[in-house]
């Protein structure tokens, strides 16, 4: 009878300690090419937006401006989609995927492409699912390139390595990324450690080399934050209360976007040529109806918002509550669309609009601007996403030194808001029940979580092999550098 590697042995055992040298090695590269990818897009969307109206004669970005770029985005990311391998990665409408694999290098330019146009083109959607799809493929090229008989768990491991490189700063830290991919995977017990440890190491590179390339470009640091928020106290009963209706109003807002994605996709998937395009122009339309109905730019509604953030909740006293019910109803639509039809990531637009409903709740009594967003962030981020302990995580440490104050009341936010959702949210038929232990016969090692050990499907494999991780494929997204999107 086969057996599955024990954990432990694998952690001490001569090739994981090569394994880990690999991922030390693969964080770098890996690292240079994301942020240079985000640069990449920052630049385009500058030029596209800002410097190409006033090239072409006009004094700023005309309102019927977005409709050009979007035609153009669905244009190139439909044909990418239908005539490059991979179909531009996966569907951001299915959020999070795990243990989908790595993308194999002849698909890496599709994904690329197709996310390249959406991000920089003005497409509601972020980075951090391309950026994990070119991490893991660019991990598994390195390893072919190395040794075309690599294993099949080898070149798990380094593709999980190199999606962890990816995102290590993007959301602000290289533990905020490490607890999504390992949220999204459901990685638990020991073999968590074998699947932490080479991820961590070329996260901790890519941080540096983030940090290095921004000191030496000055291109931007590509990251989430918040600076500047006023100082918060301890909660009071009161905010408890608004953690509470901040959770159950989370519930239908996030849903109701997801649902619009789901029900589109069909559709759009029938004939993507032509209604690809259309879902691009449905975006700008809404993008010029805000600016429209407001005065403030279109980039509020285009983009993932997560370089415009920052700048929103700092100028939120700028907004009336009329501007903010209109940004919310006009950027989610915006997302619910762009999840139908693109290609990117689901992250940071639901950060965006829980921080744009924190900012608009924080107009009644009781209820201060910071906490709002806290909990707004957090709520929304656990309804599109799945993933409660990233969404505390990501709420948390967006704040700063005020994260530990407010994590109480982000904390109850989340669990009202995931536990609603996941009443909600239908069971598909296919679902069967997890494994509660192994079998009575089976020795200590049976006990490792399934997913992450390929040998307990295809017998049993040597101890010194380093255990496959569930790949973190890319799974639906956000967006931008930390550098002002153009308006």
């Amino acid at each position: 009878m086969s057996t599955l590697p024990d954990p432990l042995a694998l952690l001490r055992s001569r090739s994981y300690i090569v394994l880990l040298v690999i991922a030390a090695i693969i964080g770098a590269p890996v690292s240079a090419a994301a942020y240079f990818f985000l640069a990449l897009v920052s630049e385009l969307q500058g030029w596209i937006f800002t410097d190409l109206p006033k090239g072409v004669g006009f004094h700023a970005e005309p309102l019927w401006w977005p409709i050009l770029p979007l035609l153009l985005a669905g244009v190139l990311v439909a044909l990418t989609i239908k005539y490059l391998p991979g179909k531009g990665g996966h569907s951001p409408a299915d959020g999070f995927k795990a243990g989908a694999g790595p993308p194999s290098p002849r698909e890496l330019p599709g994904i690329v492409l197709a996310a390249l146009a959406t991000l920089s083109l003005g497409v509601v959607l972020g980075p951090e699912a391309p950026l994990i799809a070119l991490g893991g493929g660019l991990g598994v090229l390195a390893v072919k390139l190395v040794k075309r008989d690599a294993p099949a768990r080898t070149q798990a491991a380094v593709a999980a390595a190199g999606s962890f490189a990816a995102i290590s700063t993007l959301l602000g830290s290289p533990l905020t990324g490490a607890f999504l991919l390992m949220e999204a995977a459901g990685l638990g017990g020991t073999m968590m450690q074998v699947v932490l440890v080479p991820g961590l190491l070329a996260a901790g590179v890519g941080s540096l080399v983030f940090v290095g390339l921004n000191a030496w470009t000055g291109l931007g640091t590509f990251s989430l934050a918040i600076p500047g928020l006023p100082h918060v106290g301890a909660p009071t009963f009161g905010e408890f209360g608004w953690a509470l209706a901040i959770g159950l109003l989370a519930v239908p807002f996030g849903m109701g976007i997801r649902w619009l994605g789901l029900f589109l996709r069909p559709y759009v998937e029938r004939r993507m040529v032509l209604f690809t395009p259309l879902v691009g122009l449905a975006v700008a339309g809404l993008a010029i109806a805000f600016a429209a109905g407001t005065g403030k730019g279109s980039s509020e509604v285009l983009f993932s918002g997560q370089s415009a953030l920052g700048p929103f909740v700092d100028h939120a006293a700028s907004y009336t509550v009329g501007a903010l019910v209109l940004l919310l109803v006009c950027k989610g639509i915006a997302y619910g669309v762009s999840l139908s039809s693109f290609r990117g990531g689901p992250t940071f637009p639901a950060l965006f609009l829980g921080a744009a409903g924190g900012v608009a709740l924080s107009h009644l009594p009781g209820l201060p601007l910071v906490d709002g967003v806290a909990m707004g962030i957090a709520a929304m981020s656990v309804v599109m996403l799945r993933l409660p302990l990233t969404s505390v995580l990501l709420a948390s440490l967006l704040l700063a030194s005020d994260g530990l104050a407010v994590m109480p009341l982000v904390i109850v936010a989340v669990v009202v808001a995931y536990v609603l959702s996941a009443r909600f949210t239908p069971i598909p038929a296919t679902a069967a029940p997890a494994a509660t232990g192994p079998p009575p016969s089976a020795g200590p090692a049976a006990a490792a979580p399934q997913p992450v050990a390929p040998a307990a499907a295809g017998g049993r494999e040597p101890a010194a092999s380093p255990a496959s991780p569930p790949a973190a494929g890319p799974a639906g997204s956000s967006d931008l550098p930390a550098k002002s999107p153009p308006s």
